[in-house]
């Protein structure tokens, strides 16, 4: 257990950008996310990489959610191509058509060599992926997860102990949604993260977490348009994966903070919007 992650910890996996990065450079984030019943999902979790500061993002899912996403982020890029990392699962059916070809290419995601972030309706997926995975669970997904793996029921008062064996098990990290966030990872390492608020307890912020932690991941990867992307452990994924809950947990203090001196009610969009003011704390603290 490193004990609570900080800015000061989060500030080590974020860099700011020079005279001699590009697009590329910075990273790109690849989106497999919303559906038909629920399109908010793709928008904003493309919105929080954007606002993240990704170099580019990828989105890749249904026709009517990405109308939604272009009209949101009209940079946004929807055409397939190369990525660091991708994000799945966030407004999916939690059991999707096998014969529709975005499952089949989701299976794909799976069995590739890129981090993937899990959320909602994919987390089935992550077993036995051959990709690096993050997944996203709350509580009760947590459980569902663990169903698969063949393990009980989680310990509600032994959560850290809990998301440890799960990510033992499923050999991915694992962010354990709730007021405090546990990040585990397979070798055993953990950290709690307390940079939130409980006004975000609200629909919609955990695509906004997916996509801030996706677009972490891509540009910590990010070598440029020629290189090869370097290789992740799940030790350094696990940092990752804390230092993007830290940004969301903050990016919401500052967003309800905004609403008066005590916080006041907020929408996951506004969580999104905050996240430049999170990632501009972190990287004061870079030397």
């Amino acid at each position: 257990m490193s004990g609570q992650w900080t800015a000061d910890d989060a500030s080590r996996h974020l860099r700011r950008p020079t005279d001699r990065d590009d697009k590329y450079s910075r990273g790109v984030v690849g989106f497999r996310t919303g559906s038909a019943q629920y399109p908010g999902a793709a928008v904003l979790g493309v919105e929080a990489a954007w606002r993240t500061g990704v170099g580019m993002v990828r989105y890749l899912g249904p026709e009517f959610a990405r109308a939604l996403v272009l009209q949101r982020r009209p940079e946004t890029v929807t055409v397939d191509g190369r990525v660091q990392a991708w994000v799945v699962g966030s407004g999916t059916p939690v059991e999707p058509d096998e014969t529709d070809a975005a499952t089949r290419a989701v299976r794909e995601i799976f069995a590739g060599r890129a981090p993937v972030v899990v959320d909602a309706g994919a987390l089935d997926h992550a077993v036995g992926a051959a990709a690096p995975c993050i997944v996203t669970p709350h509580d009760r997904e947590h459980d569902r997860l663990r169903s698969r793996l063949g393990l009980d029921p989680a310990d509600g008062d032994e959560r850290e102990a809990s998301a440890l064996h799960t990510a033992s098990a499923l050999r991915g990290v694992v962010v354990l949604k709730g007021a405090h966030t546990i990040v585990a990872t397979p070798s055993g390492w953990s950290t709690v993260v307390a940079s939130g608020t409980p006004w975000l307890s609200t629909a919609g912020t955990g695509d906004v977490l997916a996509g801030v932690i996706g677009a972490v991941v891509a540009g910590a990867l990010a070598t440029g348009a020629g290189g090869q992307d370097r290789r992740v452990s799940s030790g350094e994924l696990g940092e990752l994966a804390a230092t993007g809950v830290w940004l969301h947990g903050r990016a919401a203090t500052v967003a309800a903070q905004a609403r008066g001196a005590t916080g006041g009610p907020i929408t996951a969009l506004d969580v999104a919007e905050a996240l430049p003011a999170a990632v501009a704390e972190a990287l004061a603290r870079t030397p």
